[in-house]
């Protein structure tokens, strides 16, 4: 059977790539032009999975797609990381000479100051995708003379990768969340990562000791989120990655955790990269 994988972008973007890494070359796209169809995509059945995009080691977390999985009634099922290469694309017939104005996507460009400040006499054209600003160049439908995208995005339009690597930082990695109607299986024995969600009133030491039952187990808080709740003002709804071997010392902390907070969601167990 075919998975079919919904991502937010056109072919040829960085979540496109990640796609192809986590499920191989028979993959079937279902491009979305927004984070909120993305979600709309799987949750009514047009595709089995979305890849999400969920931190970037330079950008830092993707706050709306934190407050999309708080949304809907989706899985978390697995994980995938994705190291991010900005190229300069063109046209074949195009010489870095010519190139006056570089079109992609906000957060592409702003990942690539340092090339731009190297560069002081190129302009910054925001677009709403990296991989749809190579598409728009090579078809004419955009004001700049190059792009900025993945090396996949110059392949698939048949445009020119001018130069590699434009990215300030070199450990520059995406981690995507893959997300899914129903949940996964759990593995008995593996290390494993579950990802949850809560909410605390607001009091003193309502955090520390929330976050105590997880290093009272000895398990390994990877990553915590808050985001602010809505009519709610200064309550915060917060995220939590936990690593675990075996599974059973995560159940036990949330069973724990559900006697200190509210709204307690586990969104998934899966596979620790």
């Amino acid at each position: 059977m075919v998975d079919t994988v919904a991502i937010q972008g056109e072919a040829g973007s960085f979540s496109h790539a990640a796609a192809l890494e986590t499920y191989g070359p028979t993959v079937q796209l279902v491009p979305c032009a927004t984070f909120v169809d993305l979600f709309r995509s799987v949750e009514t059945g047009h595709a089995t999975s979305g890849l999400v995009p969920i931190e970037n080691t330079l950008a830092g977390s993707v706050h709306e797609n934190y407050d999309l999985l708080s949304a809907h009634a989706l899985h978390v099922v697995a994980e995938a990381e994705l190291r991010i290469r900005h190229c300069l694309i063109a046209a074949p017939s195009t010489t870095r000479a010519d190139v006056r104005r570089v079109a992609s996507h906000p957060v592409a460009l702003a990942q690539c100051r340092r090339f731009f400040t190297i560069h002081p006499d190129l302009v910054a054209v925001p677009a709403y995708d990296t991989a749809g600003s190579v598409r728009d160049l090579m078809a004419g439908r955009v004001q700049a003379e190059a792009a900025i995208a993945s090396r996949l995005a110059a392949e698939l339009y048949g445009a020119a990768v001018l130069e590699e690597g434009l990215e300030d930082n070199a450990e520059n990695y995406t981690r995507f969340l893959v997300v899914t109607r129903e949940p996964a299986g759990r593995a008995r024995g593996e290390a494993s990562k579950t990802s949850l969600m809560f909410t605390l009133g607001n009091g003193p030491g309502t955090l520390h000791r929330a976050l105590g039952v997880f290093a009272e187990r000895g398990l390994n808080l990877t990553k915590i989120e808050s985001r602010p709740l809505p009519g709610r003002p200064w309550e915060y709804l917060f995220y939590a990655d936990v690593v675990d071997t075996p599974v059973s010392r995560i159940d036990e902390a949330v069973e724990a955790l559900r006697a200190l907070a509210s709204g307690v969601r586990v969104l998934g167990t899966y596979p620790a990269r």
